[in-house]
């Protein structure tokens, strides 16, 4: 369900609202007002010349839905932009307008929603309802929305109230309307004995997790990006993102977590004091958070990878796809409960067939015993008539013998046309008796024919029913295999984007290593070179130390001071080559250097008072 559809569901409201004589059609001046408030809660630019311009060729009579649905369309919803505005507050205009209308309640009543629970209900009410004008919701879907409030409620769902509610003479089997809906919340028979404010809490947590988009919300610890210290936060669950709050009533956004493809969730070992860790791994950031308990910690991964699986596979909201699934499922019982209403009349069709065919038989079996009775009948007459034909012989015989000789041959020829004449007639009976025998036996290959017809027709169906389950079998294992194909094609993405992060930071890693190589390699040239020059710095105080005990020598009593130019030949000066000579015109010297140059004037003029101190005190021993 688009964008477009879920704004046509509550504009619809807010049309029939304004249709004060149920007649299908508003007035113009209605219809401005109403488009006048639409493009303000949409954010869009409004043009009040535009429906003018667009019914210049009707008259000033009001104008039906039909008619207002391509000025809707064209001037309204094409310029809608998503994300430009809140659809809340299109929810609410819609709400205003139809609830005084159609919400009529009884203010003083203690199980009357308030207002704003009534709004959500409503809200939640088109979200889930058929995409068909009037607007209904089918039993399922009531069943399904009452449970989701009886689970926000922590209490049973009593499944007896709704069948008596919906075996009522006056609630239609195909779906109940909104105000239906919301009169069965306002009679107090779903929520009997429970606190209004429980059931306000539990209606805006239904509300926020079907309209609202929201998989999860929650209290959870988590570590800072920058000082790295834990602080509680609500978390808010969507599927394209989680965001994190000062405080439940959400008003302080703290930061937003975009949730995309290349996102995972890990289970932590506990630590820092926290347990129940786990984190979230983006491209850029990986976030630490810890869950009240383990329960807490799994539903949250949970959650929070059925909103990057929605990600990946372009779905955006959780509801929506949960409703088409649920969806297809009642077309499917429904398609599989015709399936078997037709079944069950070929079945009732086969059964008044075989119930006629046994009638018929049933005839044929009365038709052949009143054949046969007619044919003993029969057969009875013509052996009467035979023996009344002998009989009546025998007397013209017992006469023959009386009558003359002549009398006697006549009766003689007479007697042989008549034995001629009974021949004829015991082999017409012969032939009846034959007849007779081949139509028993015509009937019994009939009734033969009809009881193997019977026996294949019971054969037929039960090779159909047989090949229904075998094909319901098939079905049930093709779903199976296409949820199990699903699912290890979701576990070869999921191992395929783990092995990607994977390699990734292995790449990394082994370039982070390359460059600690590296770096160790120059700190070991580096090394070497301040051994080196530590080794020179050495060498040069060793020359400059015996160059300084040369030239601070004390001289003895009754020797000769040297001249000051065996002094200098004696001092030797460096040379270009000297080692010390480039140390010291290198700028930027080392500070060990420095240190030891400074050693080395400290210990030259400590070295030269002491000998001072000495040479005084020798001068005074002398008398």
């Amino acid at each position: 369900m688009d964008l477009r559809s879920e704004l046509l569901k509550s504009i619809w409201y807010g049309f029939t609202a304004l249709d004060l004589e149920k007649s299908g059609k508003v007035s113009k001046s209605q219809l401005k007002v109403l488009s006048h408030n639409l493009c303000t809660v949409l954010s869009i630019p409004h043009d009040p010349v535009a429906l003018e311009e667009h019914f210049r060729d009707d008259d000033d009579g009001p104008v039906s839905s039909q008619g207002y649905m391509p000025y809707l369309n064209k001037y309204i919803l094409d310029k809608v932009i998503e994300g430009s505005f809140i659809k809340e507050n299109v929810d609410e205009l819609c709400w205003t307008l139809t609830a005084k209308k159609n919400y009529q309640t009884d203010k003083t009543s203690s199980t009357v929603l308030p207002e704003r629970d009534a709004f959500r209900l409503w809200c939640i009410f088109n979200f889930l309802s058929e995409d068909k004008y009037p607007l209904v919701m089918v039993p399922d879907e009531v069943e399904y929305l009452l449970k989701k409030i009886c689970m926000a409620m922590t209490i049973e769902f009593n499944c007896v109230e709704l069948e008596d509610f919906f075996s009522q003479d006056s609630v239609q089997h195909s779906g109940i309307t909104v105000w239906v809906f919301l009169e069965m919340m306002n009679s107090g028979k779903m929520t009997r004995g429970i606190d209004k404010s429980i059931i306000s809490m539990a209606i805006e947590e239904v509300y926020r997790e079907i309209v609202g988009d929201v998989l999860k919300e929650g209290y959870l610890w988590k570590k800072g990006q920058l000082r790295r210290n834990w602080k509680e936060r609500w978390f808010t669950l969507r599927p394209s993102n989680l965001s994190y709050y000062s405080g439940e009533d959400r008003k302080d956004c703290q930061g937003h977590i975009v949730l995309d493809g290349n996102c995972c969730v890990e289970v932590l070992p506990d630590r820092d004091g926290k347990r129940c860790m786990f984190c979230l791994k983006t491209l850029s950031k990986t976030y630490e958070m810890s869950a009240s308990d383990t329960k807490q910690r799994q539903e949250w991964t949970t959650a929070i990878q059925t909103a990057i699986r929605l990600h990946v596979e372009g779905k955006t909201s959780l509801h929506k796809d949960l409703k088409m699934k649920r969806r297809e499922q009642r077309e499917q019982r429904e398609k599989r409960r015709q399936s078997k209403e037709e079944e069950l009349q070929k079945l009732r069709a086969l059964q008044e067939e075989r119930e006629r065919k046994l009638e018929e038989l049933e005839l044929l079996k009365e038709a052949q015993k009143q054949a046969q009775v007619l044919l003993e009948q029969d057969e009875q007459r013509r052996r009467q008539q035979h023996e009344q034909l002998q009989q009546a012989l025998e007397v013209q015989l017992r006469e023959a013998k009386e009558v003359s000789a002549e009398t006697r041959v006549s009766m003689q020829a007479e007697m042989a046309l008549k034995e001629e004449e009974a021949e004829r007639q015991r082999k017409r009976i012969q032939e009846l008796e034959e007849m007779q025998k081949r139509l028993e036996e015509a009937l019994q290959q009939e009734i033969k024919a009809r009881l193997d017809e019977e026996s294949f027709r019971y054969a037929q169906a039960r090779l159909l029913a047989e090949e229904e389950e075998k094909m319901k079998a098939l079905m049930s294992l093709q779903e199976e295999q296409e949820e199990y194909i699903l699912k290890t094609q979701r576990e070869k993405q999921e191992l395929k984007q783990e092995m990607e992060v994977k390699s990734r930071s292995l790449d990394e890693a082994q370039r982070q290593l390359e460059e600690v190589r590296a770096n160790r390699h120059r700190v070991d040239q580096d090394v070497v070179a301040a051994q080196r020059k530590h080794r020179q710095a050495s060498t040069n105080v060793k020359h400059w130390n015996v160059q300084m005990n040369r030239l601070m020598r004390p001289i003895g009593p009754g020797e000769k001071r040297p001249s000051l130019g065996s002094s200098f030949s004696s001092f030797q000066m460096p040379t270009q080559r000297d080692p010390g000579l480039r140390l010291r015109r290198r700028s930027g010297s080392e500070d060990q250097d420095e240190e030891s140059k400074e050693n080395v004037v400290s210990r030259a003029g400590s070295d030269l008072e002491k000998r001072h101190s000495h040479k005084s005190n020798g001068d005074m021993d002398i008398p």
